[in-house]
């Protein structure tokens, strides 16, 4: 069955959680002193290394970087350089089957190699970080996932915005009645040259993570796709502009339905970049409203609710009150950072055997969500979560 509350944080689990945050690369539980083994997989000029997931492992007292693969001999010194790792390698299986590594990075952007790279991972006996989109459908992720519950291995993805400080602070604001009972979420991709489905697989899978934060499981998805002014169907699948399976659309709008009626809508249309401005996450509540404006280091506003007068309504937007990050320095902004705090979560969980926060099943949970806005759209229907249809809906046209 499928929890039909949000979770909230307690105060003892913000704290543990803001500490962390505030303190990257400190190991929470008793074993600090244990020394890990890691390596990195990566791909020059085929997705790269992500945001920074090259240098997940590096400084940390807590690991000791092995190797670094990548087929690529320039992109392969350099990404050694920049993680200080030992030796390099040009093929991944090789350096899994000499260096058996404890933990493993695994950093493309695309994903048309992320199954084989987690299973192969997995399979060597590594828990693994890895860059997102976690897959390019949920077959593959769900292929992912039970082999690492098969083996007890624990996985971790980039979805660093989950455990930023000011979201944090946000959850727990929330939860503690800031703008009063939550009533809708508002999604907006960046609405760029990629507006549409590249959008929301890039940008909406964080979206989507956040909304399932603050509100829960979705029950139920409705959704319009258009491509060039008409609707799409299971042939208009095209190749993204990154290898991330096949995408559709320039033109979406997606209703999903909450818990506790809340109401969830993505957009992502090029057309409404400019009323927009900053992709994001507007959060609607009784007494005000919330405005997180996205980025590897987020930034929050909110508004208390005021009424219409002759003169218009005057709304005011303020930072969130008591964001610990409000003077940041350029360092404590950079993906480096936001990286280590997810690694400290999920080295954390290895540790006490439970569930990363920024797990592979919330990761795979967001893929559903961008399946659902598809398979809603070219069925022309509401559909339930669970997806009960594993398959990519665009697969019968996918080129790549």
């Amino acid at each position: 069955m499928r929890k039909r509350h949000t979770a909230k944080l307690d105060r003892r689990s913000f704290l543990a959680a803001t500490i962390v945050a505030a303190l990257p690369g400190k190991i929470l539980a008793d074993e600090s002193s244990k020394i890990y083994t890691a390596a990195i997989i990566g791909h020059t000029g085929h997705g790269d290394y992500g945001h920074s997931v090259d240098q997940i492992f590096t400084n940390r007292d807590d690991v000791q970087i092995l190797a670094v693969a990548d087929p690529v001999a320039e992109g392969r010194a350099r990404a050694m350089q920049r993680s200080k790792a030992l030796r390099q390698y040009e093929n991944y299986r090789q350096m899994l089957a000499k260096e058996k590594p404890q933990f493993v990075g695994i950093a493309p952007r695309w994903t048309d190699q992320r199954r084989e790279m987690c299973l192969a991972a997995i399979e060597a006996g590594a828990h693994i970080y890895t860059e997102k989109p976690f897959a390019t459908d949920l077959i593959e992720a769900d292929q992912i996932l039970a082999a690492a519950a098969k083996t007890r291995r624990k996985i971790a993805v980039s979805h660093q915005m989950r455990l930023a400080p000011a979201i944090l602070l946000l959850k727990k604001s929330i939860d503690d009645g800031l703008i009063g009972e939550l009533l809708q979420i508002d999604a907006f991709g960046k609405q760029d040259h990629r507006a549409g489905g590249e959008d929301m697989m890039v940008q909406g899978t964080h979206l989507f993570d956040l909304m399932r934060f603050f509100a829960g499981n979705p029950d139920w998805c409705t959704a319009r796709v258009q491509e060039k002014g008409q609707d799409i169907t299971a042939q208009s699948g095209r190749a993204a502009t990154e290898q991330i399976g096949p995408v559709a659309g320039d033109d979406i709008s997606a209703q999903f339905a909450f818990p506790d009626l809340v109401h969830g809508t993505f957009t992502s249309r090029a057309k409404m970049r400019n009323v927009i401005g900053h992709w994001g996450l507007l959060l609607t509540g009784t007494k005000g409203s919330a405005r997180i404006l996205m980025d590897i280091f987020p930034t929050i506003f909110v508004s208390k609710s005021a009424p219409w007068q002759t003169d218009a309504k005057n709304e005011k937007w303020e930072r969130l009150p008591g964001d610990p990050t409000m003077n940041a320095t350029e360092e404590q902004k950079s993906a480096v950072v936001a990286n280590r705090r997810v690694v400290d979560d999920w080295i954390d969980a290895i540790q006490k055997d439970r569930e990363p926060i920024c797990s592979g099943r919330a990761a795979t949970a967001a893929i559903e969500m961008v399946m659902a806005v598809y398979q809603s759209a070219i069925a022309a229907r509401r559909i339930d979560f669970p997806l009960t249809d594993r398959r990519h809906p665009l697969a019968v046209s996918q080129k790549q």
